[in-house]
């Protein structure tokens, strides 16, 4: 099984952080958020790992380079000017084949156990995403959960409504018969929802959505006091 962790966003919302550093090399507990990610997929055996960039390309495969100092291959997929989350996927499945994956955003932390995800079996359906309880800077959710299935609000689920964590995993059959170009993942993901052919689970452990520097300080010093780890 392969994995690839989405690195190619601008991070604006982390300005001035990321005027000079990619989002995913801005460090908690000693490390770079990415880092976490490929430290514990190599954990649980995932070792190649596809990581797709944009902005600040030459710093990450700079830091990271082929991934021998972490015992994992990884395969970069550059897309020049971000092609958005789908797109990027999109772009990458020369690399990533045509056997489900595991996708992580590179902007979230977890203590989850990625080998929950070695574990999943799709079958028939498309995707299984990773929820979580919704954050305080996301009080509504995304998608309700109802018998082991994700579905929009919109279809009338009696299910807990609660937030995509960014950790999921992927069939490519998602998306046949698309073409290279900028396309994000949600319209896809409740496209297929609406098929009954998306399945979800909620996450075991923390979580945490890195998305502005007072989280990302926080995070932090939550790691270096034992509280997170």
């Amino acid at each position: 099984m392969k994995a690839m962790i989405l690195a190619a966003g601008l991070g604006n919302r982390m300005r001035p952080l990321t005027l000079h550093t990619p989002k995913p090399l801005l460090e908690v507990g000693g490390k770079p958020l990415i880092v976490w990610h490929i430290e514990k997929l190599k954990k649980c055996g995932i070792t190649d790992i596809v990581i797709n960039t944009a902005w600040l390309s030459d710093k990450l495969v700079a830091a990271l380079g082929d991934g021998h100092q972490f015992g994992v291959n990884i395969l970069w997929s550059h897309e020049g000017e971000g092609l958005e989350t789908a797109g990027g996927i999109i772009n990458a499945l020369p690399l990533l084949g045509k056997e489900p994956f595991i996708l992580i955003n590179g902007d979230v932390w977890t203590s989850m156990d990625f080998s929950i995800l070695c574990d999943v079996h799709l079958q028939d359906h498309l995707a299984h995403l990773v929820l979580v309880e919704n954050p305080e800077q996301h009080p509504l959710g995304d998608f309700t959960l109802l018998n082991q299935k994700a579905y929009t609000f919109d279809q009338n689920q009696l299910g807990e409504n609660l937030t995509f964590s960014g950790i999921s995993v992927i069939h490519p059959q998602l998306f046949t018969d698309l073409e290279n170009g900028k396309r994000p993942l949600a319209p896809l993901l409740k496209q297929a929802m609406q098929d009954g052919k998306i399945l979800a689970s909620k996450l075991q452990g923390e979580w945490v959505d890195v998305g502005t520097p007072e989280r990302l300080t926080t995070l932090d010093l939550a790691i270096h006091t034992g509280k997170l780890a």
